[in-house]
């Protein structure tokens, strides 16, 4: 894995042409899971995806669904790293800016059962990270293909 700087990755994707169009996976990493999120293929809008449950001792199996996706936050990209299967892969790191208290305070009213809470706080959380990232790149007209 390569770490590449928020607006290199951004920049990368604007370069590539319609048939190589990459979208960007959003992580919220925490002790327990790490939520998922995917832009869309324009990478203008992120979509929960799933939860992955953070074991230190599957970290292979992790990085396998990491691959079948196709494509803490410092040490479990180390963990990641590790691994050797994601050498391809580039990740940059974007604030969560209280994404899953935000999150949290949206859901509460629902009165979910404990564990589809949490699964969709961290969904949730992390469609936040991404979305942020998206917004920010996509509202800078210098970045604009020409």
């Amino acid at each position: 894995m390569k770490y590449v700087k928020p607006l290199n990755l951004f920049r990368d994707l604007l370069k590539r042409n319609g048939l190589e169009h990459g979208r960007l996976l959003g992580l919220d990493v925490g002790d327990k899971y790490v939520g998922l999120a995917v832009s869309d293929p324009d990478n203008k809008i992120a979509s929960p995806l799933s939860v992955l449950i953070r074991k230190k001792t599957k970290m292979h199996l992790m990085a396998e669904d990491f691959e079948r996706l196709a494509v803490q936050v410092k040490i479990f990209i180390d963990e990641l790293c590790k691994t050797g299967k994601l050498e391809d892969v580039k990740y940059t790191f974007w604030d969560e800016c209280f994404t899953s208290k935000n999150v949290e305070l949206l859901i509460k009213p629902l009165k979910l059962p404990p564990i589809l809470s949490k699964t969709v706080m961290d969904k949730f959380a992390a469609v936040g990270i991404l979305q942020g990232y998206l917004d920010y790149f996509n509202r800078r007209p210098e970045l604009e293909e020409r």
